[in-house]
This record gives structure tokens, sequence and C-alpha cells, in this order.
């Protein structure tokens, strides 16, 4: 399964574009649309130059063809539908994929615990141990997508 223009227009939505490196709140170097490394593999630096819209999309589509679709693909026992899918890529975009790996959501996933599973998205809002506003907002819209 491929990512939907759902999973990247709600990635675009949340991390929003930058096209001039920048630390993230974990103080990573991250770049276009919360980008991290570039479509070689290489980390962004903070003196990277600039780069367009254009190629931020083409980033983050190297991101989730290389790192988060594999994930989602390799973790997920159960089936999905798309907006299943697209959740999950999203989230593991977002929280990472050893989150993922290691989260109740995926273990209740997993032994076909769908309305379960929609509820853990709603714990993962945390951000410096604060609830932030943008992740609450985030989970639900992951959360949304996922219940269909």
């Amino acid at each position: 399964m491929k990512p939907s223009n759902n999973c990247l227009n709600l990635i675009k939505q949340f991390e929003g574009f930058s096209a001039t490196p920048y630390l993230c709140p974990a103080k990573i170097p991250t770049i276009g649309y919360g980008s991290t490394r570039y479509e070689n593999g290489s980390a962004v630096k903070l003196s990277d130059p600039t780069i367009s819209e254009v190629r931020a999309i083409t980033i983050m589509q190297a991101t989730l063809d290389k790192e988060y679709v594999p994930a989602v693909e390799r973790y997920v026992k159960a089936s999905l539908n798309q907006g299943q899918f697209d959740a999950l890529v999203d989230f593991a975009y977002n929280c990472g994929v050893q989150n993922l790996r290691n989260s109740t959501l995926l273990k209740k996933l997993n032994s076909e615990d769908y309305a379960g599973a929609a509820k853990e998205f709603d714990k993962w809002i945390n951000g410096g141990g604060k609830k932030l506003p943008g992740l609450i907002k985030r989970r639900a819209a992951e959360r949304k997508l996922f219940e269909g």
C-alpha cells in the first residue's frame, strides 16, 4: 500500500513547510516538511542551503518510501484499509518508528482490536512532558482517518 493524498496532506498540514533548516523541538536539524534527512539519506545540517517546496515534497516522499511505509508494513500484522494505513504512516512519521513498534496502539491493532487501537492515538499528545495543542489536533486527525 502507498500513502494516499490524505496522508501526504496530513503531514504537510501538521509539519508545515520550511525552506531553511531549523532545529525541531527535539533539537534535530530539520527542513521542508519535518525531514531530518535528504533523499540520499544524508542528515540535514543547519548550514544547508534553502530548498523549494517541490524538493521538500520529494524528500518527504522518499523518506516515507524508505523508512515509514516499510515500518508500518513490517510491524502491522492486522489487515488495514487505506485510512488506517495513512494514519499509521503519519503517526510513525511524527512519533518515530520505534514508538510505533513499542506502542500499545500496535499491540491492540495486531490483536485486531481496532477500536482499542484507535483510542490509543489520544495518548500521544505530550511533548517535553506537556500536552501540546498541535499534537492533540494531529492525533485527533489521525484517529479520524483511522476510524474512517
